[in-house]
């Protein structure tokens, strides 16, 4: 036999084996991830904001760096409202490694009601700039811009489960009750609570050592640069 065909078929033998080998690999892989438990309302006010029973900021590093999930911050960089007042930051000071910021303020207006509700605990200046949707008088989800719903369908994959952590909760539960309104399946969604009480060992900060700044270089962040998008005309 010709040592060309030879060599091809060994070449060919060996590709293929190699191929069979990497679809095993990929399918232990996908297989060998454990169940998660289903959404569960914690106890309290923390279960009136959706904060999950099961999955949350004291559980949270168990379930880091599944291929199944991704994990989403909706609080800003610099958020305007006077989170000081409550205990709270009004900057990103730190976030969970493996998270994406993505600002729930960009994604559409704040309910009157939640408005009214932080006023009365002190807290002010919400965001008022441009978001990819607003609501109107029935409370459903408006889009702002042509492109809406596509830079939320490509940050919030339908294919995925989706952890959400804010600062406290009330962020990422306004996100989630959004994406339920639009069409996501709600029971792959997970409100895993806030940052600033996250007691786990993959905290990364963003304080810069002798100051009060914070370097957000250092930020996984989804920008959405609302110029460059198509307004719809009313």
């Amino acid at each position: 036999m010709d040592k060309k065909i030879v060599v091809i078929k060994c070449f060919i033998s060996a590709l293929i084996g190699l191929l069979i080998g990497f679809v095993i690999f990929q399918n232990k892989t996908t297989t060998s991830l454990e169940p998660l438990p289903a959404p569960e309302k914690s106890e309290g006010l923390r279960g009136v904001y959706d904060i999950d029973k099961n999955i949350n900021e004291k559980t949270i590093d168990n379930y880091l760096g599944r291929s199944d999930v991704v994990y989403r911050d909706v609080r800003m960089l610099e958020d305007t409202a006077t989170w000081e007042n409550k205990g709270g930051e009004r900057d990103l000071t730190g976030f969970v490694k493996g998270f994406e910021v993505i600002p729930y303020a960009y994604l559409t207006e704040f309910p009157q009601e939640y408005i009214d509700q932080k006023a009365s605990e002190n807290v002010s200046g919400l965001y008022e700039g441009s978001t990819l949707f607003r609501l109107d008088e029935e409370g459903n989800y408006i889009a702002n811009y042509e492109e809406s719903l596509s830079i939320l369908e490509y940050i919030f994959p339908k294919d995925k489960v989706i952890f959400l952590m804010c600062g406290a909760g009330g962020y990422a539960n306004f996100t989630k009750q959004m994406l339920g309104a639009l069409g996501w399946d709600t029971t792959k969604i997970y409100n895993v609570g806030g940052y600033w009480n996250y007691e786990g060992k993959n905290a990364i900060s963003t304080k810069v050592e002798g100051s009060d700044k914070c370097d957000f270089s250092k930020v996984p962040y989804h920008n959405i640069d609302f110029d460059r998008l198509t307004p719809i005309e009313e």
